[in-house]
């Protein structure tokens, strides 16, 4: 009996082990496995340790195994204040960027949903502020855009702008990106730098304070005093960086030469546009042009002259845009008001190798090369004084003290009336 028992012993002792080897539990990939600890949060970095900002990677995870996990990611206890109002400061073409670039974000991160678009608003002020991030709003917005992979707001990489919303939508999300910029606020995400959906699980999830949901997304701030309002002390630089994946859209974001030319074709086609009525010449002279031309097209009025003159060898083209000041004829030279109220002219002559188009500089912002040279208006001379028989008159505009005793003034006779 007791070499049974031996045996029994013995035996157990080599199938005991062999069993607990094959069957362990599946191991996690270390990122994992610190992540499913949840107690196991990260360090909370001191003042003088600025957080890494990584690039947002995802847990190979189900939607249905994220929901799950991100629901056992308890909430963060403690007050949650909320931030103080983002007052934008910065030139109208930096704001219009700016609106551009915020609306952007809320539109592809929350859809139309006012509420979702004001939290995920709220989040990308607050980065701007936070030491840790770009101090501008398309910096922060678009921060890691160029990578294929691993941006900070995954519609600036995943080519979610290709799939353009209609303009309504775009009018929705730019009412909260402006109301953010003027000082809006939406309290429930506090001082939140970081969110996601509930379907996905980055791997940060674990390590920062979940601090609220709005919807299908939960917001979280870091641990520690970086996630305190006194992190958050700085101010945008206000100069915002034009967004090349906006251009196509938004002028704001369009290089100047890209501007330039658009307007260049813009012109074109208004030129074009015109009847030839309003393009004839002179009834006196075949080869002048006096045309009223519109203020708003004087980049383009080089275009609009080279249209009206066509073929012509030798051509002139002036134009005004006060229209009372047309000359009615082109046979006599005009008079030096209506020379000084031109507002610009082209001269064309190949027998002189010529072509020259000239602004009126006090009418329109140009280089100098490209100035009407203003001729001196005559000044008028000065009308003669008249001369007292009995010595010179009086200088007018000075005043005098009166003469101690002034002559008496002659009685004036009193005309008769018939009764």
């Amino acid at each position: 009996m007791l070499d049974g028992m031996l045996g029994i012993a013995a035996l157990a002792a080599i199938l005991a082990p062999a069993w607990v080897v094959t069957h362990a539990p599946a191991m996690l990939p270390q990122e994992s496995r610190a992540d499913l600890q949840h107690g196991a949060r990260a360090r909370v970095l001191p003042l003088a340790e600025l957080p890494t900002v990584e690039p947002i990677r995802f847990q190979d995870m189900t939607p249905d195994e994220a929901r799950a996990f991100n629901a056992g990611i308890p909430f963060a206890g403690g007050p949650n204040p909320a931030s103080r109002g983002f007052r934008f400061a910065g030139s109208e073409e930096d704001r219009a960027r700016a609106s551009d670039c915020l609306a952007a974000a809320v539109l592809y991160e929350a859809g139309d949903d006012p509420e979702g678009q004001r939290a995920v608003a709220q989040v990308v002020l607050n980065r701007v502020r936070h030491p840790a991030f770009p101090k501008t709003v398309c910096g922060v917005v678009f921060q890691g855009s160029e990578r294929s992979t691993g941006c900070q707001f995954t519609f600036t990489c995943d080519g979610a702008l290709k799939r353009w919303y209609a303009d309504p939508y775009w009018e929705r999300a730019r009412k909260v990106a402006d109301a953010a910029l003027a000082g809006a606020v939406y309290k429930p995400v506090g001082h939140a730098t970081h969110y996601h959906t509930e379907w996905v699980v980055p791997y940060w999830s674990s390590s920062l304070d979940k601090i609220t949901a709005v919807h299908t997304h939960l917001f979280f701030r870091w641990t520690g005093w970086w996630g305190t309002p006194p992190a958050f002390r700085f101010s945008a630089t206000g100069t915002e960086p034009r967004v090349t994946q906006l251009a196509t859209h938004f002028d704001a974001h369009k290089l100047p030469e890209a501007l330039a030319a658009e307007a260049q074709a813009v012109a074109m086609q208004k030129a074009m546009a015109l009847p030839e009525s309003a393009l004839r010449a002179s009834v006196d002279d075949p080869d002048t042009f006096l045309i009223h031309v519109d203020p708003k097209d004087a980049a383009t009025f080089p275009l609009l002259a080279e249209r009206a003159c066509g073929a012509r060898p030798y051509c002139k083209f002036m134009g005004w845009t006060d229209a009372r000041a047309l000359p009615a004829s082109a046979r006599n030279a005009l008079p030096p008001q209506q020379l000084a109220s031109m507002s610009f002219s082209y001269l064309r002559d190949r027998s002189r190798n010529l072509e020259r188009a000239l602004w009126n500089c006090t009418e329109f912002e140009r280089p100098k090369p490209q100035c009407m040279r203003r001729t001196p208006q005559p000044i008028a001379a000065p009308t003669p004084v008249a001369v007292a028989e009995d010595g010179p008159a009086p200088l007018s505009g000075v005043r005098r003290k009166p003469a101690a005793n002034p002559p008496a003034a002659a009685a004036a006779p009193i005309a008769s009336t018939a009764s």
